[in-house]
């Protein structure tokens, strides 16, 4: 998220809900599921070609969350993302292309990185909330304590193969303000409609930052 934008994206619950949606059907019980368990925010990942159409329905039928679009990797998603009903934008990596045309947007973003030199390049852009993805492939937790010195402006919401388990260690670290979790609505859950389990597993996700 850039400094000249309002608010944080990163401090509002501990874990974001990372969604994969194959059926329109499921968009809604899925993010009132996540409401019910104390997690009123979905990044949904524009991942599949329903991804838009998921959007719309959860933008119309569950206001209360916060809606985010994530995987946007081309300047037209971040467009069709805003058409759509997003209110916030995630990306796993950044190009200066990418990240001028989430500007336009007006939406609060976080880009994404995984290097040190990228963090360097968005600060530059005047960003200070950030996606660190893929987080587990590329070092972790200790990466992200390592650079916490040299680089205190930059604050992380890590994503990519974090688990219950290992979300603690991210969340212990004064430069992470949330992980990004696909562990609460497991594709299992989503296929057999069980969204008591979405609902219990947001809930227990509230408590890990504790």
């Amino acid at each position: 998220m850039s400094e000249h934008t309002p608010g944080s994206l990163i401090d509002r619950v501990p874990v974001v809900p990372v969604v994969v949606l194959h059926d329109v059907a499921q968009a809604v019980p899925v993010a009132e599921a996540l409401v019910e368990g104390g997690v009123p925010v979905i990044e949904l990942t524009l991942r599949t070609p329903e991804a838009l159409s998921c959007i719309e329905e959860i933008a119309t039928q569950v206001p209360e969350i916060l809606l985010g679009a994530g995987t946007i990797v081309t300047p037209a998603q971040a467009k069709d993302a805003v058409s759509a009903g997003a209110q916030f934008l995630v990306s796993p990596g950044t190009t200066d292309d990418l990240a001028a045309a989430m500007q336009e947007t007006g939406l609060p973003h976080l880009p994404g990185a995984a290097t040190v030199s990228e963090v360097i390049r968005l600060l530059e852009l005047g960003y200070r909330e950030l996606k660190f993805f893929p987080a587990e492939a590329s070092g972790g937790s200790a990466f992200l304590k390592a650079a916490g010195a040299p680089l205190p402006r930059a604050r992380f919401c890590p994503t990519g193969g974090i688990t219950p388990d290992s979300a603690p260690s991210y969340l212990s670290l004064a430069n992470v303000g949330c992980v990004g979790g696909s562990w609460l609505t497991p594709t299992d859950a989503i296929a057999e409609g069980d969204w008591a389990r979405i609902s219990r597993l947001a809930a227990e996700s509230t408590y890990l930052a504790a």
